[in-house]
């Protein structure tokens, strides 16, 4: 009778470890990046007599690097731009005070009359940094186009 308890406690010592090892397994499968609320936001720039218009951030984060990409139908482009040859800069409001930019020079390649798109644009970041677009600076074809945000970025902040 004595191994039979045995066995039983045997058995659910290797249920408990079988679980244990199951819940490790999928921590370490989970993503380590941290999630960054809201993943997309909308704002609206003036970019002087290049136009105006709604531009969307698509935020991404892992660890503490994160990328934004930007689609704006405030700037066109008059001609062709092929992918790569667009250098952007996205200043952020940093936490209430400061700023941060994000760079990059990653864009899709663009056909004439087509909506800018750029990034992913990159930068670092801190747990619990809250980033608001402020600005939109792009070169492209040695002419500098500067935005600036005339909106509060929509539904808030990045929170990282």
């Amino acid at each position: 009778m004595r191994n039979g308890r045995l066995g039983r406690l045997g058995g659910g010592i290797g249920t408990a470890l079988g679980v244990g090892a199951l819940a490790v397994g999928a921590l370490a499968m989970a993503p380590a990046a941290g999630a960054v609320e809201p993943q997309s936001a909308t704002l609206s720039f003036d970019c002087g007599t290049y136009g105006s218009g709604t531009a969307t951030l698509t935020a991404a984060q892992d660890g503490t690097s994160a990328t934004i990409e930007v689609s704006t139908s405030a700037i066109t482009a008059p001609i062709d731009i092929g992918a790569g040859s667009v250098n952007s800069t996205l200043t952020l409001a940093k936490n209430g005070s400061g700023t941060t930019d994000f760079t990059g020079k990653s864009n899709p390649a663009i056909p004439a009359g087509g909506a800018v798109s750029t990034g992913p644009l990159t930068g670092t970041v801190a747990a619990g940094d809250s980033l608001e677009g402020k600005s939109l600076k792009i070169v492209v074809l040695g002419l500098t186009v500067t935005c600036n945000a005339t909106s509060a970025q929509s539904p808030g902040p990045f929170v990282f």
